[in-house]
């Protein structure tokens, strides 16, 4: 039963207990599992002690199934050397200082988005999360990439959507850690939308590269550029081909994908609280001229979409490999054990949270967002792997929601109420329509 739950939905894997309960360890088929909802706990983990705990196998062969190429690794799946070499090399691309200046690309993009829908009779229905995919895909694009990618947006967004749902279902052959050789669905289901983004990012790479050899200052100064021109601060190691690739199909398909889960879920909840709607869309219209300004401006619309990543978190399950013995609170944690930290439960645990799956974005206004505590609410991370580009996500959010709430009120459709399935990142079950009117 455990292993269907794996491969149908694995968030179903939770009982009543788990939100309960600070520390719960105990044995399972998969070895010692250690569940942590205790923020001390999980400081330790990601940060304290965070050289003992190194991403698990399973999670490492999930993520490794869906890379264009296999011989480099981005920043999801490295680990050791190559994970510290990678992430000094980008992390001077998205200092805030960088990633504001981004933020007239992503207004236009939005009101680009918004105006097709206004040229639709009022009262129209849209897939919100479908719109979503395709509106951080063409923000990411035109920030990150310049629009360097092979193939219009519907291909790209149905080849993104087509692999990550694919290796995001756990296969029971994984889970039991048999042996390579032996044939996974989800492996051969991934191969066409695989090759297909290894094709597109050699050809994008090696355009690149060539315009960077023979007209480097025509080149753009985007993500792509930096890759390619990237070095070690410490090393001065630049990054290899293969790497260079991994990493643009990370960023294209982490960068998009849970922003846009992320923002699909906050109109769902907004649709269904039209006075958060309502104050959000005010404090939008009030906004200064310059988007790069928007996120300290817009303390409530960052406030509900902290709230809907609380409840529906992009990424709701994390887990760790103790590579020696440690201690958790007072809980043994042998080595080999698996840790598992998930933001789905973590968000909703009844000890840290009052009215847990209340829709509530008084939380995170000025005044009350500094007494959540730091590592009970984990919607990119923490520690050293935190997500490289929080930043970026928080603008790109915050951009998107105003330019979308300044101009059309969203309301749900009766009867249609999304369940969220885990596949690597949390997705709706099925679309999520809403009727949109001009105000």
């Amino acid at each position: 039963m455990q292993l269907w739950h794996l491969a149908r939905n694995p968030i179903e894997n939770w009982a009543q207990v788990h939100f309960e309960k600070p520390i719960l360890s105990g044995s399972s088929m998969f070895g010692q599992l250690v569940v942590v909802n205790e923020p001390s706990a999980i400081r330790r983990v990601f940060v304290d002690n965070a050289a003992n705990y190194e991403k698990d196998p399973l999670q490492l062969r999930v993520l490794r199934v869906g890379a264009p190429n296999s011989a480099g690794q981005g920043l999801l799946s490295a680990t050791g050397d190559t994970w510290r070499q990678t992430r000094r090399a980008l992390s001077p691309l998205f200092t805030p200082r960088r990633v504001a200046a981004f933020g007239q690309i992503m207004k236009m993009k939005a009101d680009e988005r918004v105006d097709a829908w206004l040229r639709r009779r009022p009262g129209s229905i849209v897939e919100i999360d479908q719109e979503m995919v395709r509106l951080t895909y063409d923000m990411l694009s035109a920030t990150l990439f310049s629009d360097a990618l092979d193939g219009d947006r519907a291909d790209v967004v149905r080849q993104m959507s087509r692999l990550l749902d694919t290796i995001g279902r756990i296969d029971p052959l994984d889970a039991l850690n048999a042996p390579e050789w032996l044939p996974r669905f989800n492996r051969a289901a991934a191969r066409e939308p695989r090759e297909w983004f290894a094709q597109a990012t050699e050809r994008m790479i090696d355009r690149r590269s060539a315009e960077l050899r023979d007209a480097p200052e025509r080149a753009p100064d985007d993500l792509l550029t930096a890759l390619l021109r990237a070095s070690d601060p410490q090393t001065g190691v630049g990054l290899t081909r293969a790497e260079v690739a991994a990493n643009v199909f990370t960023f294209i398909a982490a960068g998009h994908e849970t922003t846009a889960r992320a923002l699909a879920w906050t109109l769902h909840l907004l649709s269904r609280a039209p006075e958060w709607q309502e104050r959000a869309r005010l404090e939008a219209m009030a906004a200064p001229d310059d988007p790069a300004e928007w996120v300290a401006a817009m303390p409530t619309v960052r406030a509900v979409f902290e709230e809907a990543m609380r409840l529906f978190p992009p990424v709701p399950h994390m887990s760790r490999m103790a590579l020696e013995a440690d201690k958790l609170g007072d809980v043994p944690v042998p080595a080999g054990a698996t840790v598992v930290i998930a933001p789905w439960v973590l968000h909703r645990h009844r000890l840290l949270w009052d009215a847990p799956s209340a829709f509530m974005p008084e939380r995170f206004l000025p005044g009350a967002r500094e007494s959540i505590e730091r590592f009970a609410y984990l919607p990119f991370g923490a520690g050293p792997r935190v997500c490289i580009g929080a930043t970026f996500a928080i603008q790109e959010a915050v951009v998107a929601l105003a330019c979308l709430l300044r101009r059309v009120r969203l309301t749900p459709i009766r009867g249609v109420e999304p369940r969220p399935v885990l596949r690597i990142t949390l997705r709706p079950d099925d679309r999520i329509p809403m009727q949109i009117h001009p105000v």
